[in-house]
């Protein structure tokens, strides 16, 4: 039976990935080498429970194959810190550079096709493996004995380079998930996962705010965060209401119920041809049986449970479920806003659950719950760049400012999130037909 995620590996009073570029100091350089070794050994502990076959999946082409993850991110060190700062370097193998690149347009090689990641029995997962080992003997090598003039320089590299693991742990939780719900057998990708009580949620309250000019974007004396998240700046809101916990299951299913899948006033038009044309009836993963409805889950196929948060929706139902509720999705910058100050708690991929749980019993009036974790969180913005930005040069400068077209900005972590990886100013994005993340709905509304 597998355990849980272990406390070593898990635990978020460690060291954060997502400190600033460290000094020179030996005490710095031995934070990030612990840093290194905790989010490198979790990427291998969430592949634990598959079986060598599961390795080479590719379901659907926004779901990568686990091999193609864990040798991708080991692709991403060697490519933009021990080739250039590592003196003597030896490439693990020269095609590497082509079947793992993501990508990348800017890099000499090219990359192999996204949708064809499955396609390639070689080379085998023994050998990815090897990789990583050869990668990480080498960055021990860097991290040791980089001289104090290039540090600042890779201490910045490799900041990016751990958060850019974290991300691709999320996607691993995620695409074996889908890949199992692919099966006819819907197998488990580990049957100890635990379930929530077959409650009822309690009532929807709504949390109110002021608005006026606010602050949002990222601190740069905060510490880590991607460039997409800067310039802070400054924007006018409107007084507004957000809801105090994710809309649940059981609002869902009377949505589902009142026919929100069959009429065409709720939807967008990309929506509803998304709709008609995919024949959507109900989130990703649930399925109707003779007993009720089941939803598939990283533990198998299951009762689904009423109080828990909705999840595996496109932004499409949730603005249709928004405007059947008589509400709407809140924008990026009152999530934001309504986020600051706030202490970053919730059920992320650290507590070893893999699924969003119920919200927490309400303490008084006033009281955010689910705000972080559960599930990523639909807004109504536009993923584009903020006043000011400007994308860093070189290929580096391709992680998020060439995808500010077409899609939507999430705000909050999920169950899939390593708590470290999580703050107010992150900006998740994905096309508005997806639904393989865990995505689920808070709802808002303006305050007259």
């Amino acid at each position: 039976m597998q355990q849980p995620i272990s406390a070593d590996a898990a635990t978020v009073e460690s060291a954060s990935a997502s400190r600033p570029p460290s000094d020179d100091g030996a005490a710095g350089r031995e934070r990030l080498a612990t840093d290194y070794r905790r989010v490198r050994g979790l990427s291998e502990q969430l592949c634990e429970p598959l079986a060598i076959e599961d390795y080479v999946l590719q379901c659907a082409v926004e779901a990568s194959p686990p091999r193609w993850h864990l040798a991708h991110v080991s692709w991403f060190f060697e490519t933009f810190l021990l080739r250039p700062y590592l003196g003597g370097y030896r490439v693990f193998h020269p095609r590497f550079e082509y079947l793992f690149n993501s990508y990348y347009e800017q890099t000499e090689t090219g990359f192999w096709p996204r949708p064809e990641r499955g396609l390639l029995s070689r080379p085998t997962v023994a050998e990815v493996y090897d990789y990583r080992h050869h990668v990480d003997a080498a960055m021990a090598r860097l991290i040791a004995d980089c001289p104090a003039d290039l540090w600042p320089g890779v201490a910045e590299r490799l900041a990016i380079g751990l958060n850019h693991e974290q991300q691709h742990q999320e996607l691993l939780v995620t695409d074996i998930k889908y890949n199992l719900a692919y099966n006819p057998l819907r197998p488990a990708y580990r049957e100890d996962l635990p379930q929530s009580p077959p409650a009822e949620p309690d009532a929807l309250g709504f949390v109110p705010f002021d608005g006026g000019i606010v602050e949002i974007g990222a601190d740069v004396a905060g510490g880590f965060a991607y460039d997409n998240e800067s310039p802070r700046h400054r924007i006018l809101l409107a007084p507004y209401r957000l809801g105090d916990r994710l809309v649940t299951n059981a609002e869902y299913l009377e949505f589902i119920q009142d026919g929100g899948y069959r009429n065409p006033a709720l939807w967008l038009a990309d929506g509803w041809t998304t709709v008609q044309r995919q024949g959507w009836r109900a989130p990703l993963y649930w399925e109707q049986g003779d007993d009720g409805w089941q939803q598939m889950t990283l533990g198998g196929l299951r009762p689904l449970r009423p109080a828990e948060p909705v999840c595996h929706v496109s932004y499409f139902e949730a603005d249709a479920f928004a405007r059947w509720a008589g509400k709407r999705l809140p924008t990026e910058a009152e999530w934001e806003a309504a986020a600051a100050g706030r202490p970053v708690a919730g059920n992320f991929v650290d507590n070893g659950r893999l699924h969003p749980a119920p919200a927490a019993p309400r303490h008084g009036d006033g009281e955010l719950r689910q705000f972080f974790g559960d599930c990523w969180e639909w807004t109504a913005s536009a993923y584009l760049a903020y006043p000011g930005y400007r994308a860093p040069a070189g290929a580096l400068g391709e992680y998020n400012g060439k995808f500010m077209s077409g899609q939507m900005v999430l705000r909050g972590g999920s169950c899939a999130t390593s708590h470290d990886h999580a703050r107010a100013s992150y900006r998740n994005f994905f096309y508005p037909h997806e639904r393989w993340q865990f995505k689920g709905i808070r709802l808002a509304e303006d305050l007259s």
